[in-house]
């Protein structure tokens, strides 16, 4: 892995290092850069079941066609002779100065993907000075992601439990090291359908991979014991992952007064992510949250959803100023994640391709 001393100064920069690298030293980039041959590459290295189950999406896939889509139907309309220096992707935001305005997106089960896990994406993502948002269902602990980061910047998404204590008690961590921003995940409240999954039987929870941060919450194993004649989540994994996916994916949809349990227990940004209705958006501005990501969820949870890009000028419309418009779903290149700027995005992240 590249340290920071090795990064180009300037993202254009890469492109050339490429080219002078090849022409002169006859070394090659180590991953292609096309975005399909990524995917392809990533295909023939991973399980069959893990690679569908990051790579697919719900139903037939109409979702996450629509995200490509809706990139594809606005075009750029280029300027020439016109200034373009200083270049400066620097972007402020709850507070943090981060040198792009490119976020890592929460992923979780990432054991099943590489075997550093969030580890090694946390450590790069700290190196890159790209905050890292840790998935409620990480392969690594609170502890190990914390100490990966270092001092960069981190942020916690949340799969909203049923349970108010096991939520508290989650927060109360989580917080203790040293997250700093909290992301809410709104349109989940059970897992989708997703055909490339059940065609392989495989959802790596079921046997408690993924559910290391919930194995671990004092509270969380005390009512599980309660509930299971004193057994621990090691001793009886299957039941307690079933007892954990039936907090995490009730079914249950939440009224939005909720989020004042939240802000009981957490005092530092609040970001909802899920939103695809302008209205909704209006919403989290009258709850109070602080920012919200405009996201179906790469077209993991809704088939026959709209594509995320398609409702962002309608959202960006409604909230203006008052709250942090993020966005996800459908970036595959750079020419296309300039798109959401112009449309007035400000903020982005990036999971799978």
């Amino acid at each position: 892995m590249a340290g920071k001393n090795d990064l180009p100064s300037a993202f254009g920069d890469y492109q050339s290092e490429i080219y002078t690298r090849g022409m002169v030293q006859g070394s090659l980039p180590p991953l292609t850069t096309d975005p399909n041959k990524l995917r392809l590459q990533a295909k023939k290295a991973m399980r069959e079941d893990a690679y569908n189950y990051i790579a697919g999406g719900a139903g037939e896939g109409a979702t996450m066609d629509a995200n490509r889509l809706a990139f594809r139907q606005w075009k750029i309309v280029p300027r020439v002779m016109r200034p373009n220096a200083p270049r400066d992707l620097k972007v402020t935001l709850f507070g943090e100065r981060y040198d792009s305005p490119v976020l890592m997106a929460p992923v979780g089960g990432q054991e099943v993907y590489h075997k550093e896990k969030d580890i090694g994406t946390a450590a790069a993502c700290a190196e890159l000075n790209v905050p890292f948002i840790m998935s409620t269902v990480a392969t690594s602990s609170i502890q190990e992601v914390a100490a990966a980061s270092g001092d960069s910047p981190r942020w916690f998404q949340l799969y909203w439990p049923t349970d108010d204590e096991i939520t508290a008690s989650i927060l109360k961590r989580v917080k203790a090291a040293g997250f700093k921003v909290l992301v809410i995940t709104v349109d989940t409240a059970r897992i989708a359908w997703r055909p490339a999954d059940l065609d392989t039987a495989f959802i790596p929870f079921i046997t408690g991979l993924g559910n290391t941060l919930v194995f671990a919450d004092p509270v969380f194993r005390r009512k599980f014991a309660e509930r299971s004649n004193g057994a621990t989540p090691e001793e009886a994994p299957v039941e307690a992952s079933s007892y954990w996916l039936g907090e995490a994916f009730s079914g249950d949809s939440y009224p939005w007064e909720r989020l004042d349990v939240i802000k009981k227990h957490w005092d530092g940004p609040i970001v909802l992510k899920g939103i695809q209705h302008p209205d909704d958006a209006v919403l989290a501005v009258q709850h109070g949250v602080s920012g919200i990501v405009v996201s179906n969820h790469g077209g993991r949870q809704v088939d026959g959803a709209v594509g995320s890009l398609e409702m962002l000028p309608e959202i960006v419309e409604a909230v203006g100023d008052k709250i942090t418009v993020l966005f996800d779903s459908g970036i595959r290149t750079a020419p296309i994640s300039s798109k959401p700027w112009l449309l007035g995005l400000r903020l982005y992240w990036l999971a799978a391709l």
